[in-house]
């Protein structure tokens, strides 16, 4: 897969998923849960105990139907092994310019992370193909992603932290172009009980608030 054909495919799913699990048979089993609610994109975060193990099983076993990447990574050396593993795409949660150079380097795609319009502005001048708000739901969600897109309409902005399914359209009408979404998706306690079905059934969720909210925007205005 070209790195134009992740960008793509984030571009048109609107939504990445991000794993974080106590074991690696629980992040494991949340990609499988996502991948049946209809998401073929899963980021799996270096806190996740043998992440690059958990990395290289899902690239054998879904990686003809899910698009894998390697989150919270935060350095060079992270992002090589990330992408030897076979991670198609890179996120990081604030900007390290080594980290966005070996990405770019392996021609892959890379989110690096900004929260104040001076981090987004760096992140996207380094060469960042999307630009992660973390912790958006901190700094005010869907009203600072809305105030960010007026002096930074170029930079394809991808809140994460505060994204639930009460505040998802919120997001996608302030002109967010993607929802990096964990906790509120891959819920722990549905690892823990082993009930992935409860993520199958949000990760639909998610999909059917994103489409309709695009469908809003992309609609004309009624006179």
């Amino acid at each position: 897969m070209t790195k134009d054909d992740v960008w793509q495919q984030i571009m048109e799913v609107g939504i990445v998923p991000v794993v974080r699990a106590s074991t690696p048979e629980h992040a494991i089993m949340a990609a499988e849960a996502v991948r049946a609610g209809g998401i073929p994109i899963v980021e799996v975060t270096m806190t996740v105990p043998g992440a690059l193990g958990v990395i290289e099983r899902l690239v054998r076993s879904l990686g003809s139907e899910v698009l894998v990447g390697a989150g919270t990574v935060l350095d060079e050396d992270t992002a090589r092994l990330c992408i030897d593993a076979g991670a198609e795409f890179i996120v990081s949660p604030g900007l390290d310019l080594e980290t966005v150079e070996a990405a770019q380097r392996a021609g892959k795609l890379v989110m690096a992370g900004g929260l104040t319009p001076t981090e987004i502005i760096a992140a996207w001048k380094a060469g960042a193909d999307f630009v992660k708000v973390f912790p958006c739901g901190s700094v005010g969600g869907p009203k600072y992603i809305r105030a960010l897109r007026g002096p930074l309409p170029q930079v394809p902005l991808v809140p994460t932290g505060g994204v639930n399914l009460e505040t998802a359209a919120d997001f996608i009408r302030a002109g967010s172009t993607a929802l990096g979404v964990g906790s509120e998706l891959v819920h722990a306690e549905a690892l823990k009980s082993g009930h992935a079905q409860l993520i199958t059934e949000t990760a639909r969720k998610f999909l059917a608030i994103i489409k309709e909210a695009r469908a809003e925007i992309a609609a004309p205005a009624k006179k």
